[in-house]
């Protein structure tokens, strides 16, 4: 018996694809700021607002957890492992369309960062923000923070805990003795 519908194989494809375009996007970005960035003075786009900087981030968010590649490279095989887990769960209805979305991106965003911490052992960092002294970051920390805050209003203000049910073991174990 094949579990997954054609359409359900249509949607992960797309989400496989969004996935492969979206990392390109951010390795390219990565590449673009070694190439004219690196070991340059910062590149000013609005003065003491917004300057492209080359840094290499071998921690995580504001340079904590300094040289832990094996861990950060753990925690991001696991939010992938998760991420594809809810995608081939969630259920093709219109309201988990921005979930799926959101999922993509954070998925884009720990491939990409994940990428570069095998590659490099360091994450490739080049947006600052020096008007709010705001810590370097790149375009995979943007689909992840971006992402991540939206989920979280969405979580809080649109879906509802039974919205996830198609989550539950139990709930899926309920489906399969229907079927």
């Amino acid at each position: 018996m094949n579990l997954l519908t054609t359409k359900k194989k249509i949607f992960l494809l797309i989400d496989v694809v969004a996935i492969a375009v979206l990392v390109f996007l951010d390795q390219i970005t990565k590449y673009l700021a070694v190439k004219y960035l690196k070991d340059k003075e910062s590149f000013v786009i609005i003065k003491g607002v917004l300057e492209l900087t080359f840094l290499k981030n071998r921690g995580a968010a504001f340079g904590i957890l300094q040289d832990q590649k094996v861990f950060f490279v753990m925690i991001a095989i696991m939010i992938l492992s998760v991420i594809a887990y809810v995608l081939f769960q969630l259920p093709l209805e219109k309201k988990y369309g921005i979930m799926q979305l959101i999922l993509v991106m954070i998925a884009s965003g720990a491939a990409g960062n994940m990428i570069d911490r095998i590659r490099n052992d360091y994450v490739v960092d080049f947006i600052s923000f020096v008007i709010i002294n705001f810590p370097i970051f790149n375009v995979a920390d943007i689909y992840v923070t971006v992402s991540t805050i939206l989920f979280i209003i969405l979580f809080l203000f649109y879906y509802k805990e039974k919205d996830f049910d198609f989550l539950s073991f139990k709930q899926q174990k309920k489906y399969r003795e229907f079927k």
